[in-house]
């Protein structure tokens, strides 16, 4: 039987759900042109950068493993802020999380109708590409409103139909890759290293958003760590073994624009290329679909909690999704994607990941030191010592970050605290809905 909850949520996603959740909300687009741009940044040291990187999610996924293990509601990150820090920094968490997910969305899709229009040119340009977006959006709109457990099963179709094109190009590349291509002439400076490290951030992330969806989830405390822990593992040892093997197979990988297509052509010729130019579309249609099931969460989760209008915390009575604030985000994203480019800038998008990465390792401290909150489902002993090192590590990426993406995201933030208290002016105060006792957040 299905279990409501207090939202007029179902929690219909099971646990290996979320770990394809996981696995499909890091695979996505950026793997499949990465390789090169690492490369090119620091060499055969790309392989140090990836495995750093690899380490340092890992600590990152620990802080988000047992955070959210205290919670069973929507809003992931906006949540736990909120709890921690007070409405305001909870508000600027969730404009930040809604806005840099849609930014991504819009990037991706642009992507997809760029790949898609190889086989058709004719959906990249003027009205064709109007329709083709409007097709891409309405599909997954109709898919997440139709139900949890129908996306969450596309999810699952799509992960798998991802991951067996590059767990083939690795298995076959091993088998051709020349040794002399690992040759390591000088070291990359440290600017070059940590631009990369930012880069990579954007690939290795996305598990975050699983923690969304934490109202539909069934639970939530002990399978929310396991997938994002999981999950991030798989993903770590996958992108490891794709930047090795292209690294192996292309002497101008530092060139490539389409490196994994490049390396399989060198072994399998048009065939290979094709199969992984096939696995990336597939990849990227299951990346928009599992952001839009995590994206209008944030704005129902708001809405639940007074900071936005309480008609995005609808529910449909028959599918018991947040229908309104689906067809709401997806309808921005519709617009978003029309007037945004493909070359979106990334460590733009990376720069709002690493301060929610910061926020959330901060609530660990503080959750940590509350003796009043609901012990964690998921405790591990090294906890503090993985926030403090996610910390660190966030700072240092933050600082390496250009001045124009510190202004951009500073303006972003006052852009929020305008959004938040102009609301709270215009509304009057409902205690119903803002303050109302909420028993069920860390149950």
């Amino acid at each position: 039987m299905q279990e409501g909850t207090s939202e007029g949520l179902i929690r219909d996603v099971r646990r290996w759900d979320l770990v394809a959740m996981v696995v499909n909300a890091i695979v996505g687009a950026s793997i499949f042109a990465l390789p090169s741009t690492i490369f090119r940044l620091t060499g055969t040291y790309s392989l140090l950068a990836f495995l750093v990187c690899a380490v340092s999610t890992g600590f990152l996924a620990l802080c988000f493993a047992e955070v959210s293990s205290r919670f069973t509601e929507t809003g992931g990150p906006y949540l736990y802020a909120r709890h921690c820090f007070g409405p305001v920094i909870g508000f600027e968490v969730g404009w930040l999380l809604f806005l840099f997910r849609m930014m991504g969305f819009a990037t991706v899709c642009n992507l997809l109708v760029s790949y898609l229009a190889f086989f058709v040119p004719p959906l990249e340009v003027g009205l064709w590409r109007v329709v083709s977006i409007g097709v891409i959006c309405a599909a997954f709109t109709l898919i997440n409103v139709v139900g949890v457990r129908v996306s969450a099963l596309a999810t699952d179709l799509f992960t798998i139909s991802k991951l067996i094109p590059l767990v083939l190009f690795i298995l076959t590349g091993l088998f051709f890759i020349n040794p002399r291509n690992y040759s390591a002439p000088s070291r990359p400076d440290f600017q070059s290293f940590s631009t990369a490290m930012i880069l990579l951030v954007f690939a290795f992330g996305g598990y975050e958003g699983t923690t969304i969806t934490a109202g539909e989830i069934q639970q939530p405390r002990h399978n929310l760590p396991f997938a994002i822990l999981m999950g991030v593992a798989l993903t770590a040892v996958l992108f490891l073994l794709i930047q090795f093997v292209c690294i192996g197979l292309l002497p101008n990988l530092a060139h490539s624009e389409r490196p994994i297509a490049d390396a399989s052509r060198q072994i399998l010729g048009l065939t290979g290329a094709s199969v992984i130019a096939f696995g990336a579309i597939v990849s990227m249609v299951g990346n928009l679909n599992g952001t839009l099931l995590g994206v209008p969460r944030v704005p129902f989760a708001m809405a639940e909690r007074g900071q936005l209008p309480s008609l995005l915390a609808a529910t449909h009575k028959r599918f018991r999704t947040p229908h309104v604030a689906i067809l709401f985000s997806s309808a921005v994203m519709f617009v978003l994607t029309l007037s945004h480019s493909f070359m979106s800038a990334l460590t733009f998008t990376a720069l709002i990941r690493l301060i929610m990465y910061a926020i959330t390792a901060s609530t660990l401290l503080v959750l940590r030191r509350n003796s009043k909150d609901q012990p964690a489902g998921f405790a591990p002993a090294g906890g503090v010592f993985a926030a403090i090192v996610s910390l660190i590590l966030c700072a240092w990426l933050i600082s390496s970050c250009g001045r124009r993406e510190l202004f951009s995201v500073a303006i972003f933030l006052a852009a929020g605290l305008v959004l938040h208290f102009a609301y709270r002016w215009w509304c009057e105060p409902t205690e119903t809905l803002s303050m109302r006792p909420r028993s069920s957040e860390r149950i």
